[in-house]
């Protein structure tokens, strides 16, 4: 009997020790995700700290934040439709009381073609830059969460695509569309513009997958989407600003450069490039310089202080890693 009443104490002693365990484990592991989620939002604000010791970023991010919001106000003060008609009475008007900053060779106001340009390049700017980032980041992310053949496909098609001239092709697409509208437009800039992107993304996830709280979240159960898009994701955060800002950059500078060779956007709609493409004139250039050099002067600030901005971004990422 005695040892019989000493076994149960025995096995209820084993039990009480599991429950235990079992506790302390689910406790840590709380801890553990609680304590990542932390340090998520740390580094960023961190991040934020390293930036404002950058007094030219600081004003670079607040000369970009006037500079827009002078395009976006300022052109809804102009309709499209009238800054775009043709006016021969007034060709190359020197800036005035009607025209602030004078009129092009058909006649037309240049102020509102900049302001209206200048806001249809950032938006087609911005547009390449979301699409080719959920595409590239989105990608990315399943590459290097599953590994294995997904992996292995995937990358193979990245890889053939980056093999690929994309300024090129890009070109090419324009030039043989007959018909294209500012849709159309974007889709052809984006077709190419994901593949690296997707790698660099792929990389970084492929180790952020090993660490515990990956491990932790699937062995709870927690969908796959749901690890990757509240887990992962947020601890990219840094990565994906700076590429985002770097990207917005050149998808403006790539937009201008293709309507400056005449393959951008429809000529029915006001761009920077066609600006820009009456300097190629030796008379415009040196005669009528409020046809071209404002609209240069505006573009170079705002893409300027975006790549000020992104690599400021960089360094105090760089920074806060270093720190720890």
């Amino acid at each position: 009997m005695l040892n019989t009443e000493e076994e149960k104490k025995a096995g209820r002693m084993e039990e009480l020790k599991t429950e235990l365990a079992s506790i302390a484990a689910g406790e840590n592991r709380l801890g553990h995700e609680v304590n990542e989620e932390t340090k998520i939002v740390v580094d960023f604000r961190g991040m934020l700290r390293e930036f404002r010791k950058d007094k030219l970023a600081v004003i670079a991010f607040g000369t970009l934040v006037l500079l827009l919001f002078l395009v976006f106000v300022g052109s809804l003060f102009f309709n499209e439709s009238q800054v775009l008609q043709i006016d021969l009475l007034n060709r190359y008007a020197s800036p005035g009381k009607s025209h602030l900053l004078g009129t092009d060779e058909a006649g037309r106001d240049v102020l509102g073609q900049i302001l209206l340009g200048a806001r249809t390049s950032i938006v087609a700017g911005t547009a390449v830059t979301v699409l080719t980032g959920f595409i590239g980041i989105g990608l990315g992310l399943l590459s290097g969460y599953y590994g294995g053949v997904l992996d292995v496909l995937l990358m193979r098609f990245v890889d053939s695509i980056m093999f690929l001239p994309a300024s090129v092709l890009v070109l090419v697409l324009v030039a043989i569309v007959s018909e294209y509208n500012f849709f159309t437009f974007i889709l052809l800039m984006s077709a190419f513009s994901w593949a690296g992107k997707s790698k660099v993304f792929r990389n970084r996830t492929r180790v952020e997958a090993k660490h515990d709280y990956v491990r932790a979240s699937r062995t709870s159960g927690t969908n796959d989407l749901l690890i990757m898009a509240r887990e992962i994701l947020p601890n990219l955060s840094s990565l994906v600003i700076i590429n985002t800002t770097m990207s917005l950059a050149r998808n403006i500078g790539m937009e201008i450069g293709l309507s400056f060779l005449g393959l951008g956007l429809p000529y029915s709609m006001p761009s920077i490039g066609n600006l820009l493409r009456y300097a190629i004139s030796p008379t415009v250039f040196e005669n009528y310089v409020w046809v071209w050099l404002p609209a240069s002067i505006l573009i170079f600030a705002v893409l300027l202080s975006i790549i000020y901005v992104g690599q400021a971004l960089r360094r105090a990422a760089d920074a806060k890693q270093m720190q720890g």
